[in-house]
């Protein structure tokens, strides 16, 4: 049985995130209070070390929002795990087998090492049995879709058992593409890839630059959200305060 955040993914509610960039837990402290569903904090495009994005996950637990890791590789997903992690975005999922292993190293049941005495495990305050099934049953494995060669194996991809959604990629999956993104490919691709999901009844999230966009995608079959980075956040409302006291 689903818990948490992962079980929130099949709900008919979509739901809300964001992007982690800033090597700092107040970034999710003020996400927090926004009643934002989730962040994904980005080790792979940000300066996080190990320590900062323990930090920021125990700053998610103390604002009862899901934490999930954008982790840089396979490797990284049992730190980010016994971290207290709610579920782990892995990029450059282009087959089944890379599917098949990322959930394997995300479950007691695939392959997943174990060590009770993490934050996951209460730091040994919960019986292993209970820990092993606990976890197994909250960590959401999402799967990015952002290769080409991930185009005519997506119907693998989704019926991988385990795996709990993809995050479609637009923008690597357009520059993985090439040529073939243009004049209307690149959409076609993203449909396609959301009919596959939506067949499968898997989840499916994608970054939404607006309401008319995420609309569209929700239409298409996309059930999760993200939008923009604490960065962008800062960025946008310091344009904006500058514009209005001195242009």
């Amino acid at each position: 049985m689903r818990a948490g955040f992962r079980a929130r993914l099949r709900a008919p509610e979509p739901v809300l995130g964001t992007f982690l960039k800033i090597p700092s837990t107040q970034p999710a402290e003020i996400l927090g209070t926004l009643g934002f569903d989730f962040v994904v904090i980005d080790e792979e495009h940000a300066p996080l070390n190990p320590e900062t994005t323990d930090a920021i996950l125990l700053a998610c637990r103390a604002h009862r929002m899901a934490g999930l890791v954008r982790v840089r590789q396979p490797g990284d997903i049992l730190r980010v795990l016994d971290s207290g992690a709610d579920g782990v975005l892995v990029p450059h999922v282009s087959s089944a087998a890379v599917a098949r292993e990322i959930v394997a190293l995300s479950r007691y049941a695939g392959g997943r090492g174990l060590s009770p005495t993490t934050r996951a495990g209460a730091f040994g305050g919960v019986p292993v049995a209970d820990y092993m099934a606990a976890q197994d049953a909250r960590t959401a494995v999402i799967a990015m879709i952002e290769e080409a060669e991930a185009l005519g194996r997506i119907d693998k991809i989704v019926a991988t058992e385990g795996l709990d959604a993809i995050f479609i990629g637009r923008a690597d999956l357009g520059a993985s593409m090439g040529a073939a993104a243009e004049g209307g490919g690149l959409d076609r691709a993203v449909t396609h890839l959301l009919t596959a999901a939506t067949s499968a009844a898997m989840p499916a999230l994608v970054l939404a630059n607006d309401r008319i966009d995420a609309n569209a995608m929700r239409v298409l079959g996309a059930t999760g959200f993200l939008t923009g980075s604490d960065q962008g956040f800062l960025r946008t409302a310091a344009t904006a305060a500058r514009i209005r006291l001195f242009e």
